[in-house]
């Protein structure tokens, strides 16, 4: 499952561990919690797609996400400037993901749903956002995962 970023950005996958972890892709894992507005903590091992060759690759070819896994895109840009909006597609992604928009802040500013496998159609965050999470498509229904919750990472 991958997502290119229409314009710069594609997407990633995960898994967690220390900081210094390594997934089979050579890229850093790192955990991910959400935290939902009832107070749940939701765990997930994200590979980290820091840089702009690995944003634009992100989980394009791969297969789909095990339900404790993301590819997050931090920091989004990968050049570091400020927060802008961003536009993901899903070319070349062969499964489902539910995309999170994330804000300066931590807080999820949108969710793109079941974003459709090889679409080219734009997921867009709608503001301007400092990451991006990606998860297996379904999961924030299926976890309660809405606009305003916080993730983190570490």
């Amino acid at each position: 499952m991958a997502i290119a970023l229409l314009a710069t950005v594609g997407a990633c996958k995960g898994e967690a561990g220390g900081n210094e972890s390594l997934s089979e892709h050579g890229m850093q894992v790192r955990q991910v919690t959400i935290t939902t507005a009832a107070g749940r903590s939701h765990l997930f091992r994200a590979e980290v797609a820091a840089t702009e060759a690995q944003q634009q690759q992100g989980l394009m070819y791969r297969p789909p996400l095990a339900p404790d896994a993301g590819m997050l895109f931090a920091p989004y840009p990968p050049d570091g400037g400020p927060p802008r909006a961003a536009s993901f597609w899903m070319r070349n992604t062969p499964g489902s993901l539910d995309i999170i928009f994330i804000r300066q802040d931590g807080t999820i500013a949108t969710i793109g749903e079941n974003a459709v496998p090889f679409s080219e159609a734009k997921v867009e965050s709608g503001e301007p956002i400092a990451a991006v999470l990606e998860l297996a498509g379904g999961r924030t229904a299926e976890l309660g995962i809405a606009a305003g919750d916080k993730v983190t990472w570490k």
